[in-house]
């Protein structure tokens, strides 16, 4: 049985966004079978590998792809996969009496087949990488899920969706999380508690908490904000560190 609920299923802030402006440079290509946004940096190599899992806009979003293609100019390649499968929370944000929980439902039911294939054929065509993991609102979970492998380097999340104490024990992997002041997905309480469970084990963490944003500011803030705007760059910013300070 899993334990106490830590951060909570996505609420009504991680179906809210501000679609950023940009010219998203990456490709869609299959991988396992799935399309796959791939941002490569500009020197070309592939031997330090970000995994992206989006939150409910998904990997094909522009918001999405501007901040992968960032990582790729900071020398990582950096892989989204498209667990929605087309089927993004942005095609739906006009239905009236849209069922977020059946298609929340249905997703993560699908997620959890398309994963393992997908996650086998990134590691065989990039035998010799070292990988990291980053994960936004509903990608959080998964994040988590490889942290507690065998060959993940470092992993980190932006204000999560779907956690429980379960998944912070065991961690064997550094672990980033970047936190909005304002979250009731993940509130206060379980971020400390969250915290407490880290340190109980020795694990690797760093946890960021900007003040003045809610969740989703890493993905989706208000970049006419000047908080919003700032948070959103330095959470992508320090997570990019994050994982070249264990890429060496």
């Amino acid at each position: 049985m899993a334990g106490a609920t830590l951060a909570g299923p996505p609420g009504a802030c991680c179906f809210q966004t501000v679609q950023h402006v940009g010219d998203p440079r990456g490709t869609v290509e299959k991988i396992a079978g799935v399309d796959t946004y791939i941002a490569r940096p500009s020197g070309g190599g592939g031997d330090k590998v970000v995994l992206f899992h989006a939150d409910v806009f998904g990997p094909l979003y522009v918001n999405s792809k501007l901040i992968m293609d960032f990582w790729a100019d900071n020398g990582f390649l950096v892989l989204g996969v498209d667990y929605f499968e087309g089927d993004s929370y942005g095609l739906h944000m006009d239905e009236k009496g849209f069922d977020v929980g059946a298609w929340i439902k249905k997703h993560q039911e699908k997620t959890a087949v398309l994963l393992p294939p997908w996650y086998k054929a990134v590691r065989e065509q990039h035998a010799s990488a070292k990988f990291f993991t980053v994960g936004y609102c509903y990608g959080a979970q998964y994040v988590m899920d490889l942290v507690k492998g065998d060959w993940i380097t470092a992993g980190a999340f932006a204000h999560p969706a779907f956690l429980t104490e379960d998944h912070f024990k065991d961690v064997k992997h550094p672990i980033l999380l970047s936190c909005a002041e304002v979250d009731q997905t993940f509130p206060v309480a379980s971020r400390r508690k969250a915290e407490d469970l880290l340190v109980e084990q020795k694990a690797r963490y760093f946890i960021q908490v900007f003040g003045g944003v809610q969740h989703g500011f890493a993905t989706r803030g208000d970049p006419n904000v000047p908080a919003e705007k700032w948070a959103k760059e330095e959470s992508a910013r320090s997570i990019v560190s994050w994982f070249a300070h264990f890429s060496g």
